[in-house]
């Protein structure tokens, strides 16, 4: 099966969070899974980091930290995703050495090539539609997408409220990875493994 999701953790995670991951991851269609927790301690983030390392290399799963470019150069995680505020792309770059530097572009070209320029290995464009996750996010547009596809060598990830229904006109418009959080982990009706199925 053809890995096109870019899975986001939800905002908080309990006990139950690792189970439910290693179902979920099981079917086979996640490329990578990004860890995205705010104001945690650095220490709480390291031993769910640990964790769940277990889970996505069981699943050959690539594992992202967000934002923490320190934390990701320290541990065996395979890379890094930031946004235009999280510090410097250059600083990042170096740190991360041989591991994943994912960037935040919005709808924005400028921001995209500049991207290219700190040698991000991917451009995630957002949002596309509301989200739950980031309800004040910027709008994106499809057009964004099409110039991506002919200008940009590098993988594009499309983020912002994605469900079963809206991803298709996005991966034929340019998008790789479709980045999912919600439909998945706050989805009033299908439970998280039954949810990820809905993506092939």
């Amino acid at each position: 099966m053809k890995k096109l999701v870019y899975l986001i953790s939800p905002n908080k995670i309990d006990h139950n969070f690792f189970a439910s991951l290693d179902k979920v991851l099981s079917f086979k269609n996640v490329k990578f899974f990004q860890l995205r927790l705010k104001n945690l301690s650095q220490k709480k983030l390291l031993n769910f980091s640990k964790r769940i390392i277990k889970i996505t290399t069981k699943h050959k799963v690539k594992f992202i930290i967000n934002d923490n470019f320190i934390l990701a150069s320290k541990i065996k995680v395979d890379g890094c995703h930031m946004g235009q505020l999280d510090g410097s792309f250059k600083i990042a770059r170096k740190k991360l050495k041989g591991k994943i530097l994912g960037i935040t572009c919005h709808n924005s070209k400028i921001l995209a090539n500049n991207a290219i320029k700190n040698k991000a290995d991917y451009i995630a464009f957002g949002s596309f539609s509301k989200s739950k996750l980031k309800p004040n996010a910027k709008k994106a547009n499809i057009e964004v997408l099409k110039w991506a596809k002919k200008k940009i060598k590098k993988p594009i990830v499309v983020i912002g409220g994605i469900n079963n229904i809206n991803y298709k006109r996005l991966i034929k418009a340019g998008a790789k990875y479709i980045a999912i959080s919600s439909f998945i982990w706050d989805n009033p009706k299908l439970k998280p493994e039954t949810a990820i199925r809905k993506f092939k």
